[in-house]
């Protein structure tokens, strides 16, 4: 039993990281190392401190309480459930529309198969995902796959790159430059939107809730950012020892071009894998948490889960297929706008935290804990209110 229960732990923690770590992130951590350098590494620690304080706060309380972001919303104020579902659903589909994309840039890279080939596969191969007898089992066990199968590919590029480990060092403390955009992205692309909710709602599904589970849903939660943030800083020295060796990369897919810069044709074999195990993946993740926010506190929706589900994935693969929308652009823009939303979701779950006792089976939460929260929501609120004007840029 102690087994089961560990698995369904990892296979949350690793739907978060991994939902985490879609094409966005990758492009993202490109962009931003290649225009900061080392002083990127400021924004790294910066965004993993507020990811924890957030993340240990939403696991806690829907694992407390048993009730997905809605259903908290929608109980704490009639109708802000309602609200807060329409904006995670909006940008787990923009975050989608990426996910393909990225799936097919990764099919690209690692096989010569055209993109919109490649997405559309991808899609396919998701959706049997969903339509397996053992949906959950199947999801729990791609997704662990595919997150180590990404970390150990990115930590060889990581070495052969061989970047300036101490001016990495030094800038995580005293950088040289503060980009506001940077940080605000990477919180939003991190745990913002669907992200958010993603190993929480997780294990609800799996039966894992109550007080009594309060240590283990703790540490799933912070493992999880851990996991996420040992991909990034990875991926972020693999890309900084091509940056600082005055390789210019590619404005058209910057990360494969640092990649074949740091390890050759087999570099950009290696990024194909990695960039399509973070795009399938996320499209899982996104697909997942976005239904179980429509389906939430509706049992009749419920039953038609995995249908909604599959069309959640056709419905994003269409748009990739029709829009013709830049990937780079079109994922910067979706980690930003989900850290402009995500001030919403914590504001919730930060007053069941401090006056919704009830909704916690008369669980005393912990004061110090939703004080770190509320911290890290003041943070997200500043750098949410400072990108809404940057937003349009990403775009010009």
């Amino acid at each position: 039993m102690p087994a089961a229960r560990d698995g369904r732990l990892v296979g949350a923690m690793f739907l978060m990281a991994t939902s985490a770590i879609g094409p966005g992130f990758i492009t993202q951590t490109t962009q931003f190392t290649a225009q900061l350098g080392a002083a990127f590494a400021f924004a790294i620690l910066v965004s993993v401190l507020v990811d924890v304080a957030l993340q240990l706060n939403v696991w806690r309380v829907i694992g407390v309480s048993g009730l997905r972001a809605p259903e908290l919303g929608n109980r704490v104020l009639p109708g802000v459930g309602h609200v807060l579902t329409f904006f995670v659903v909006l940008g787990g589909l923009v975050f989608n529309v990426g996910n393909v994309a990225g799936a097919g840039l990764g099919l690209d890279a690692m096989l010569g198969l055209a993109p919109t080939w490649g997405g559309a596969l991808s899609a396919v191969i998701a959706i049997a995902v969903f339509l397996s007898r053992r949906a959950g089992v199947a999801m729990d066990r791609i997704v662990v796959l595919l997150g180590f199968v990404m970390i150990v590919m990115t930590g060889y590029v990581a070495v052969v790159s061989r970047p300036p480990v101490g001016a990495a060092l030094r800038n995580a403390v005293l950088p040289a430059q503060v980009d506001v955009l940077a940080i605000t992205a990477l919180i939003g692309g991190t745990v913002g939107g669907y992200i958010t909710y993603a190993g929480a709602h997780r294990l609800l599904d799996v039966g894992v809730r109550g007080v009594g589970h309060v240590r283990e849903i703790s540490r799933a939660s912070v493992s999880g950012v851990l996991l996420t943030g040992l991909m990034r800083v990875l991926l972020f020295l693999a890309v900084l020892g091509v940056v600082s060796a005055g390789v210019g990369l590619d404005p058209a897919n910057p990360a494969a071009s640092a990649f074949e810069a740091a390890a050759g044709e087999f570099g950009v074999r290696v990024f194909g894998v990695i960039l399509w195990a973070a795009a399938i993946t996320s499209v899982i993740g996104a697909s997942y948490t976005s239904v179980s926010f429509l389906v939430a506190g509706h049992a009749r929706l419920e039953r038609y889960r995995s249908t909604l589900v599959v069309a959640f994935i056709v419905l994003a693969t269409s748009v990739f297929l029709t829009a013709g929308a830049a990937p780079v652009p079109l994922l910067i823009f979706a980690g930003a706008f989900n850290g402009v939303i995500l001030p919403l979701g914590i504001a919730v779950v930060l007053w069941v935290a401090w006056r919704r006792r009830d909704l916690l089976g008369g669980y005393v939460y912990p004061g110090g804990l939703a004080a770190v929260g509320a911290a890290a929501w003041l943070v997200t609120l500043y750098l949410g209110w400072e990108s809404i004007g940057k937003l349009g840029a990403l775009f010009d």
